[in-house]
């Protein structure tokens, strides 16, 4: 009997498909998120990329510099991060297809740079501020996601600031991470989560980062580009089952006011939200030290409520399962 078991358990101990470890990455991020338990422990990836860019910006964008040579140094950071990033990826994943079971520990790492369930859990923490504690609570509770000065939102600012932030992260930190893996596995998503922390880390537009962070951002705006525009397809699919959702109308709106965001990709998950939704989203909103006058996204309702973030985390729990049933699709479409 155990004879007869054991190519079973030679096939078990050999890794699976990529597209299957990352359906499998997909799911571990929805059942455990964060996964806060671990991570007082010992550090996140991401915060292991912070650590080092942090590092190599204080020893590469020294103010004394000039413009020309800050944007090298620039340069120069992206290639190093990304190239090991690249490597400890590949390291990983050469591991995890020579020892058995050991493609378990790539399931994990891919899974710790997903956020389905955390992103969920920060807007839903918003809603629940606002419909319990009200103002004062919400704007705390949104801090935490978003830029903007907190201190210049009502609860409408509040409101859209959330669901602005969850249609955003969709791509950035669900559909990207996913599509780059499903290129090129572990490498792919290390490669695109490094860069994704260097644009939020170095990509301002002020003057210690505009030539510095130059290549971080431009970078990251094309990483983003495909999967920005496929978020923005999922979420018009989810609105097919999402409670009160107008796909025609997320559809309309993606193309029509996608351009209106500041960014050449959030745009686009943004406005279909707002279309499906019947939103209006964006505006001119408020940083600190900085007001950005803001064309507004879709044509609906500006004055939103927690309860519109309640519809906008149901539509996106929707698109989640969207992009992983997208993910399984592919996957049996090549067995």
């Amino acid at each position: 009997m155990v004879r007869a078991m054991l190519p079973f358990f030679t096939h078990f101990g050999h890794a699976p498909d990529g597209l299957f470890l990352l359906f499998l990455a997909l799911a571990l991020d929805a059942v455990l998120g964060d996964m806060n338990w671990l991570f007082r422990l010992i550090p996140h990836p991401v915060v292991v990329i912070g650590r080092a860019i942090a590092a190599l910006d204080r020893k590469l964008n020294r103010p004394e510099r000039g413009e020309k040579s800050r944007k090298q140094r620039g340069v120069v950071l992206v290639l190093i991060m990304v190239s090991v990033a690249a490597l400890v990826g590949a390291v990983i994943s050469f591991v995890a297809r020579v020892l058995p079971h050991a493609w378990l520990f790539e399931v994990f790492v891919a899974a710790t740079l997903l956020a389905q369930r955390g992103l969920f859990e920060h807007v839903d923490d918003v809603a629940r501020a606002l419909q319990h504690k009200g103002l004062e609570a919400g704007r705390y509770a949104v801090s935490r996601i978003v830029g903007r000065d907190p201190a210049s939102l009502d609860e409408h600012g509040v409101s859209r600031a959330a669901i602005e932030s969850l249609a955003e992260n969709f791509s950035d930190a669900v559909v990207a991470p996913a599509f780059w893996y499903a290129l090129f596995g572990l490498p792919g998503i290390l490669v695109y989560k490094t860069v994704n922390t260097l644009d939020s880390m170095v990509g301002y537009r002020n003057d210690k980062y505009r030539s510095f962070g130059w290549a971080s951002a431009r970078l990251d705006d094309v990483l983003n580009y495909i999967p920005a525009r496929l978020a923005g397809l999922i979420v018009t699919l989810a609105a097919l089952v999402a409670a009160r959702g107008n796909p025609w109308r997320a559809l309309v709106t993606m193309f029509r006011d996608a351009r209106h965001h500041p960014s050449p990709n959030s745009g686009w998950p943004e406005a279909a939200m707002a279309g499906a939704l019947g939103l209006a989203l964006g505006g001119p909103r408020k940083y600190p030290g900085l007001v950005v006058d803001q064309k507004w996204i879709g044509q609906g309702r500006a004055r939103t409520t927690f309860a519109d973030i309640d519809r906008a985390l149901h539509l996106f729990s929707a698109a989640c399962l969207m992009n992983a049933g997208l993910v399984t699709l592919v996957w049996w479409a090549q067995v």
